[in-house]
């Protein structure tokens, strides 16, 4: 970040050499010149990526600290055929669509989030394609977290009180 400059003092030092009548004279000449040098700050904006991938889509959300969307790309959105939408190569086409969206609002650092599948022990092939790109797009990355969702318990299994039986 920019700091804001009060005043700079520039001094700028002639020598002159003057003929006179056979007589050489030397005169220096000091000058002081203050001026202002203001600096603009950076605003240094933050937002967060949630990143949901299962193995069959890839699915990209932006939104500020506050919650409000920035912008959404999905897999099906990057490409027609349904079956590359959770490739890793789909993946950084949608981390670029993003990153130019993030670039125009003037976001530099990013929280990500990743979501997998309710249930699954690791994300879809698209997650890390997408982390990646981000970061090789200029953006600081601030924190991961793996906000999967996991089951404790459930509902009720069917079978009644004594299980099925034979």
């Amino acid at each position: 970040m920019a700091k804001k400059i009060d005043e700079v003092k520039e001094v700028k030092e002639e020598k002159i050499e003057i003929k006179k009548d056979d007589e050489k004279v030397k005169v220096e000449v000091k000058e002081e010149i203050k001026t202002d040098k203001k600096v603009k700050k950076e605003k240094n904006i933050e937002a967060i990526v949630n990143i949901y991938t299962s193995y069959n889509n890839s699915i990209a959300h932006v939104t500020d600290m506050s919650g409000r969307t920035i912008a959404k790309v999905t897999g099906g959105m990057v490409t027609k055929h349904s079956r590359l939408k959770a490739n890793p190569t789909i993946a950084m086409f949608i981390a670029k669509r993003i990153g130019e969206v993030m670039k125009e609002k003037g976001i530099k650092s990013i929280y990500i989030k990743i979501r997998a599948k309710t249930g699954n022990p690791n994300p879809g092939p698209g997650a890390n394609a997408i982390v990646k790109s981000l970061s090789k797009e200029g953006f600081k990355i601030l924190n991961i977290l793996d906000v999967t969702r996991i089951p404790r318990g459930g509902p009720k299994k069917k079978g009644g009180r004594r299980g099925r039986r034979p």
